[in-house]
């Protein structure tokens, strides 16, 4: 495969010499139970991660996800290989993993455009876009509001000033993918060299998307379920396709519990207006609550300020402070843990 074509130039600069190391640069395509299928210029390899990747690897984030780019040793008798390294990202979206420890997951990395997925139907939900938009903002790429099935939607024009007063100077496109309305305006992103992650809950026609780009049905379609319009999965694990026309696309499972992580440059991007407005409160620590002169408050009195999305935005906020208290905690431990190991390795150093 070309590495032109796979994205190279966006990672040029961090690129290493691997000329007469014995090991070979490539993406990887697809994740899928610790084993990674990885696209190099000599063709398409099963990959695994080396035991010093493992062994050094402090959380998720230094593990491979779909769209790194890596280094690694090739088994050619095998067509097999160990991942021995990461190269540095440019971009990455990221999200809470699932379970009590503060941890992130790396859904997608190395993307250009993120295109963030949302029905017309009975599932839309404006307060899960304003969520998406701040883990996209933090992510490094260009976020692009995808409002699909326009074809068996309701009430769509109130829907997208919804979606406009949530996303200020974000693209938004309607479109529907069964009808093909509006796909073409969306080649214009997925150029060649380019990578682009489609982002959304379950049923809101990713997997129809991809096929759309993809010039065939290869991804599996299943149908909302009729009394709610949620979807059922079809999409099972992450993986990147190469488009015929140039491009890249990631297409990842449905996420409906979407949780932040070290979202704040996010948070001030993504509710800029609310940010600004309380720059010129009375009071520099006003709370926004009963105090006087507060611009806040104000606005949301003349209605301004929609009181559901004030409301959201404080408890996205009480979300981060939360999340910021566990992160410390679990960084904290982890310094205790590795200073810990260096006292037994000094010790045992000194047996010796």
């Amino acid at each position: 495969m070309n590495l032109s074509a796979l994205g190279i130039k966006y990672i040029s600069g961090d690129v290493k010499d691997v000329k007469g190391s014995g090991l070979v640069l490539g993406r990887v395509a697809l994740e899928h139970k610790r084993l990674y299928r990885i696209w190099t210029e000599e063709g398409e390899w099963l990959a695994e991660i080396s035991g010093k990747l493992r062994f050094e690897a402090e959380s998720r984030e230094d593990y491979p996800a779909v769209g790194d780019w890596v280094y690694m040793r090739p088994r050619e008798d095998e067509k097999k290989g160990l991942i021995v390294e990461i190269a540095p990202r440019f971009s990455k979206f990221s999200r809470k993993a699932a379970g009590d420890p503060a941890e992130e997951q790396i859904t997608a990395a190395n993307i250009n455009t993120i295109f963030l997925v949302n029905a017309l139907n009975q599932d839309f939900n404006i307060r899960r876009i304003e969520r998406y938009l701040l883990l996209a903002w933090e992510s490094g790429a260009n976020p692009v509001i995808i409002l699909s099935k326009a074809d068996i939607g309701s009430q769509i024009e109130e829907k997208i000033r919804q979606a406009e007063s949530a996303a200020f100077g974000v693209p938004i496109h309607v479109i529907s993918a069964h009808e093909g309305k509006g796909m073409d305006e969306l080649k214009a992103y997925v150029k060649e060299g380019e990578t682009v992650a489609l982002l959304g809950s379950s049923g809101v026609g990713k997997s129809t998307m991809i096929n759309f780009f993809l010039e065939e049905d290869r991804q599996a379609v299943q149908e909302v379920r009729e009394d709610d319009d949620k979807g059922r999965h079809t999409t099972t694990h992450r993986e990147m396709f190469l488009l015929p026309g140039g491009g890249l696309l990631i297409d990842t499972p449905g996420m409906r519990a979407l949780e932040l992580w070290e979202s704040e440059e996010g948070f001030r991007q993504g509710f800029s207006d609310i940010e600004q407005l309380a720059q010129t409160c009375k009071f520099s620590d006003c709370r926004h609550d009963e105090e006087p002169g507060c611009a806040v408050q104000a606005a949301l009195s003349s209605g301004k300020l929609d009181a559901g999305r004030f409301q959201s935005y404080l408890k996205l906020k009480k979300e981060l402070e939360y999340l910021a208290r566990k992160t410390d905690k679990r960084a904290m431990q982890q310094e205790k843990n590795r200073w810990k190991q260096i006292s037994k390795n000094m010790k045992k150093h000194k047996k010796r």
